[in-house]
């Protein structure tokens, strides 16, 4: 791509933070022809397909590919040159951004290749366990996170305790459910905590339940692989300790770009990599070898282009889009609407079932129904505790008439 055509698609990217940012957000994210603008800063799906499942990760801006494109260029060029001389300046560079973004120190957070790593560096390497402890989770938490949790059984030595959250949800039920579960079990020294669940898209009451945790002396993992980006916080303003965060799903990067956060004074209480030499830094936690230089590079200009769409205006287009259908169809008979119509609990992604429709094997019937006959395409998202379950994970390349094509066709299946 020519440094013309580069400059282009930035100045298109550059053109919506003015609008994004002036305008109130929640009137803003009704306004199809702005969308269809932010669309525009996106390749296109395949014709004929409405692609509703946006959760794995996130295609990057046309500006953010050709920015890394470039990276990937001049990596592949100048090698070792780069690699071995300014390279690690420009990482830090990148590094000191994204710690601006999420309000922290550039010493309480280092990259790693996702979410699923830097919660691997949190859950394997908590250091304060012992054996009679123990831990807990929740059923809607990420797969992988259960595992690492169970198996600290066989590694530490400890008890581990799962939990149901309540379906249907309030902000109430779901704090009471954190508080029932750690009376319960006064051993418990640790929690995994997930601020926005990918199964359903249930965003518990983190501030809260975080505060009543730590009064019970327990440390909170908080997994934000699908907040950073599709909804607003502060990690520090939560009382969060320790985070992974994800940079390739909402915030567009890359793949294979994630961050993990940990409080300064807590840093001692995750192990040092058996890869690392013996350090207070929190870069002795993380050990990833060589990384891929292009793909972390380019964190900045996915920065830049979530700026410019605004993060205000991402997380109320997002809410707006899962309202056109979730709401639509939350009084129908036959269809389970699995987050609550409370916006402080859910952001864009939400699951449904139909009635009676709790298998694997249903919902995977449904998502090939959906697609086979309608065109949409879905994930399947099997683990709540109530049975298997449909995700929908709109993202900013969906208009209103994707929404109520879902709308239309599981009315259609439902009938």
């Amino acid at each position: 791509m020519t440094p013309s055509r580069r400059a282009v698609l930035a100045a298109g990217a550059t053109a919506m933070a003015a609008p994004a940012l002036a305008a109130d957000p929640v009137s803003l994210a009704r306004d199809e022809r702005h969308w269809a603008r932010v669309a525009a800063l996106f390749d296109s799906p395949p014709p004929g397909v409405i692609q509703l499942e946006n959760g794995q990760f996130g295609a990057m801006t046309r500006a953010t590919r050709a920015a890394y494109e470039q990276k990937l260029a001049r990596v592949n060029r100048e090698t070792t040159l780069y690699t071995r001389r300014g390279a690690l300046q420009d990482v830090q560079a990148v590094r000191a951004k994204a710690a601006a973004f999420l309000g922290v120190d550039v010493d309480e957070i280092a990259f790693t290749r996702g979410g699923t790593e830097s919660m691997l560096v949190l859950i394997g390497g908590y250091s304060r366990l012992k054996p009679g402890n123990a831990v807990l989770y929740a059923d809607l938490d990420y797969d992988s996170m259960q595992v690492g949790m169970e198996s600290l059984a066989r590694l530490r030595g400890v008890r581990v305790v799962r939990f149901a959250l309540p379906e249907p949800a309030t902000r109430q039920r779901l704090i009471d459910a954190y508080e029932q579960a750690l009376k319960a079990n006064p051993d418990v020294r640790m929690m995994l905590l997930t601020h926005l669940s990918h199964r359903t898209g249930l965003i518990p009451p983190v501030k809260e339940i975080t505060a009543l945790a730590k009064a019970r002396g327990v440390d909170v993992l908080l997994d934000c692989g699908h907040a950073l980006g599709q909804t607003e916080f502060s990690l520090r303003d939560m009382g969060v300790e320790f985070a992974g965060l994800n940079l390739h799903k909402w915030i567009g990067s890359p793949l294979g770009v994630g961050l993990v956060y940990i409080r300064r004074d807590r840093i001692r209480d995750i192990e040092i990599s058996i890869l690392a030499e013996p350090s207070d830094a929190i870069d002795a936690r993380v050990h990833t070898g060589t990384v891929s230089y292009a793909s972390v590079l380019t964190v900045a200009d996915a920065f830049d282009a979530h700026a410019a769409i605004g993060p205000a205006a991402k997380a109320r287009r997002l809410q707006f889009l899962r309202d056109r259908w979730a709401e639509t169809l939350r009084d129908h008979p036959r269809i389970q609407v699995l987050t609550p119509p409370d916006p402080s609990l859910h952001a864009g992604i939400t699951s449904f079932r139909i009635t009676g429709q709790t298998s694997l094997g249903q919902a995977l019937e449904l998502k090939k129904t959906l697609f086979e006959r309608h065109g949409i395409f879905t994930v399947e998202r099997p683990g709540a505790a109530k049975g298997a379950c449909i995700r929908v994970s709109p993202s900013f390349v969906n208009t209103v008439d994707h929404m109520d094509a879902l709308v239309a066709a599981l009315k259609e299946i439902a009938a």
